[in-house]
């Protein structure tokens, strides 16, 4: 079987009326022979998976990359059924069995073959969801899965969820530390700089564009940007620098065309980060891409030549558009009024710069190696989960001390400029992570280490408003104990 993706170039030459309503990018599935399908018969498995795939984007999965990791496991589950004589569409008796198989399979087969619990779970929820949508359309008559009832709880509010018995079960999240404390941030900042960890030279490296490194690694760190969305943004998109230095965060606009889902968000950035980037516009990519030749491979379509840029647009080859209107792809072929990409980040040439995961890699490794030991790997998630744990330590830090004084004076508190409007954290860091709902920040957050920040901030705010924990007070506490034992001590 082979996997392709769809492009529409060159399409009136095809001997169709219209264009094909076939996403740009889409994964397409195509059977060894070449064919789709077997004259008047049933579709084949194959056609019966894209069709499934072209529904994605109106079925909750409006990203490229998730297109493709469903189209892989469909690719891969069903390789492994006709390798062993089972249909993808077979009676549910031998599906099973192939499912068993499977598993054994991706457990303990060839190494190259194995699978990680949390990998052979999103494959099982993808193929999950593709039997379940061929069974409502007619094209399955039966599923390889067994599912038991569970209740789930969030926020107070429980609902019936089926939980999928071929998922293994797994460490509970919160076992690994997914963030970087703030002396290994420091030690990543130092890092993309080129600097030792006490801020001097790092005599034992020499490295190139240290500045756009350190400009882009504060980004996503103030801001919680994923990779996608730091990677793909444009200098006219970046906000002004106020006039004079601030601790309040500065609103940070997030364009629809870059986000995941589309969805056009405002998160917010320190002044120092924000700083740093200007510094790198005006000087190093300026330098950089002045009188730049650079034009985009032909494989990745026409050169966008930009003109009249501004703010929120400029001319692309000629025609007026928004900046939020243009996807990564598209992005990613713009070419500037004097020259270069016009993406954020440029290389050696002009040229837009986008592999910032080897970039976050070679400085982990190299503090490790120097330095640190202990230095964990670096990829761009890290970076936003510990812009999450950092935002909600400033958030409940001031939730909690104005409740402290609140209790004692009711005087207001200068914390609350961090509330931007709103009063619940939640609240807050969803729209600054982008989520659709605060449940999806709430069982995000389940995967941090919450307890400690909320522990930490309520005692810290105790103590600074005088509340002690004097003999009346641990008397109270022991009381309630008491009751819970029948008044007995334990």
């Amino acid at each position: 079987m082979i996997l392709t993706f769809f492009s529409s170039h060159g399409w009136q030459s095809w001997d169709i009326e219209h264009r094909p309503l076939i996403p740009e990018g889409m994964p397409v599935l195509v059977d060894d022979d070449l064919r789709f399908e077997d004259g008047p018969a049933a579709p084949r498995p194959a056609a019966v998976v894209n069709r499934w795939l072209r529904e994605l984007p109106a079925s909750g999965a409006p990203a490229p990359s998730s297109w493709e990791n469903y189209a892989r496991a469909l690719k891969a589950w069903t390789e492994f059924l006709a390798d062993h004589g089972v249909d993808l569409f077979d009676s549910r008796e031998r599906l099973k069995a192939g499912l068993s198989r499977y598993a054994e399979h991706r457990a303990a087969g060839p190494a190259k073959a194995r699978f990680a619990a949390t990998t052979w779970g999103q494959h099982m929820s993808i193929l999950s969801l593709f039997y379940r949508w061929a069974m409502a359309e007619g094209y399955a008559a039966a599923e390889p899965f067994t599912y038991r009832s569970a209740r789930a709880l969030f926020a107070g509010t429980g609902r019936e969820v089926r939980v999928n018995l071929a998922v293994r079960r797994t460490p509970k999240p919160h076992v690994t530390i997914k963030y970087l404390e703030p002396d290994f941030t420091e030690l990543f900042r130092n890092g993309l700089r080129g600097l030792a960890p006490d801020g001097s030279q790092d005599t034992g490296f020499h490295g190139r564009e240290l500045t756009r490194n350190a400009a882009i690694g504060d980004l996503a760190l103030a801001t919680g940007l994923r990779l996608q969305e730091f990677t793909h943004l444009l200098p006219w998109e970046i906000p002004a620098l106020p006039p004079e230095p601030t601790a309040v965060p500065i609103p940070f606009p997030v364009p629809a065309g870059i986000t995941k889902g589309k969805k056009f968000r405002t998160t917010w950035t320190s002044y120092e980060a924000l700083a740093g980037l200007h510094d790198y516009l005006a000087l190093d990519r300026a330098a950089t891409t002045e009188g730049s030749g650079w034009k985009p491979p032909r494989r990745w379509g026409e050169p966008l030549m930009v003109t009249e840029p501004g703010p929120r647009g400029g001319r692309v080859n000629g025609v007026r558009r928004s900046w939020d209107s243009l996807t990564p792809a598209e992005r990613r072929r713009l070419v500037a009024p004097e020259g270069g990409s016009c993406l954020l980040a440029v290389k050696n040439g002009g040229g837009p710069f986008t592999v910032w995961a080897s970039v976050f890699e070679r400085t982990s490794d190299r503090i490790r190696a120097r330095f640190e030991p202990r230095f964990p790997h670096v990829h761009a998630h890290r970076l936003r989960h510990s812009f999450s744990i950092r935002t909600l330590e400033y958030l409940v830090t001031g939730h909690y001390r104005q409740a402290a004084k609140l209790v004692r004076d009711t005087e207001a508190d200068a914390a609350l400029v961090f509330y931007l409007s709103k009063a619940d954290p939640l609240l807050i860091l969803r729209d600054l992570l982008g989520h659709s709902t605060v449940l999806v920040t709430e069982k995000y957050l389940r995967r941090l280490d919450t307890t400690r920040i909320y522990r930490e901030a309520y005692e810290g705010a105790g103590a600074a408003a005088g509340l002690t924990n004097d003999a009346a007070t641990e008397q109270e506490a022991a009381a309630e104990f008491n009751d819970d034992l029948g008044g007995r001590d334990s």
